[in-house]
């Protein structure tokens, strides 16, 4: 298994949920991979589960001091760094009129400016480097929007747009920035792994959502993979949507309502 051969990889919030299946996916495919997260345990305890070519560094990433140790320790460690997975974020429910300017903007410094620190921090070291890749995790909320998630919405557009101005400025160097749109993945962070009944997934009809099941980490795994090897070398500035098709069944609907009314 070698599509990330030698590749040295850090990849953000990546003690568990997306994060970590990312980290063994890679791993598996050959990748050298430097988990970091503020969750030590968990983060320390996943790349001794690896093996040799893991390991784990204290990444606050909304801390450029904190960025560029992390850097600096994957260099020493492996060597300059060949792919960057912005995959931490948290997430905060709220009406606009309930919504604390502190809790705003706790969820802008990790999701939105820590992707901007991440890609500022690993820049020269991603220049090193061949066929260099940064993958930013957005979400379906960076194309669409919900109720009582102002913050999370904001940011998660936010990093959709950073990425295409990095990818502009980087491209030309030989470095591709691409975003991810997850759906609902079964994560801690929606907060049930459990089964899809507990989820709170519905069975949708064939035509609305393709497969007939939640979300897995591994889903988004597998897409960070193909964006991370040199399979994907064309791919720059680009979005790419992994959610089942609600996107697309949540258009639909809301055209097939449009022609309704119009009719009536």
């Amino acid at each position: 298994m070698t599509r990330v051969l030698n590749k040295v990889v850090l990849i953000t919030g990546a003690a568990r949920g997306i994060g970590a299946a990312a980290a063994k996916r890679l791993y598996d495919e050959g990748g050298k991979i430097v988990i970091g997260d503020v969750l030590d345990e968990e983060g320390t305890a996943l790349a001794s589960s690896l093996g040799e070519r893991a390991t784990y560094v204290h990444l606050d990433v909304s801390s450029k001091a904190s960025w560029d140790n992390a850097v600096a320790i994957a260099e020493k460690t492996f060597g300059p760094l060949n792919v960057l997975i912005n995959n931490a974020g948290i997430a905060h429910q709220a009406y606009i009129k309930d919504l604390a300017l502190e809790d705003y903007q706790r969820v802008i410094n990790i999701n939105q400016t820590g992707v901007f620190l991440g890609m500022q921090a690993a820049y020269p070291s991603l220049l090193m480097g061949k066929n260099s890749s940064i993958i930013n995790v957005s979400s379906i909320y960076g194309l669409v929007v919900d109720l009582h998630s102002m913050a999370y919405v904001a940011s998660k557009f936010a990093v959709k747009a950073m990425t295409k101005v990095a990818a502009l400025e980087f491209g030309r160097f030989g470095i591709r920035v691409n975003s991810v749109h997850p759906g609902l993945i079964k994560t801690p962070m929606t907060g049930v792994e459990s089964s899809d009944a507990a989820f709170g997934y519905v069975p949708l009809k064939k035509r609305d959502h393709a497969p007939d099941r939640a979300g897995q980490p591994e889903d988004i795994a597998n897409m960070m993979l193909f964006l991370a090897s040199d399979e994907s070398t064309y791919a720059n500035g680009a979005e790419f949507v992994i959610d089942g098709g609600i996107i697309w069944n949540r258009e639909t609907k809301a055209k097939e309502e449009y022609f309704k009314n119009v009719a009536e």
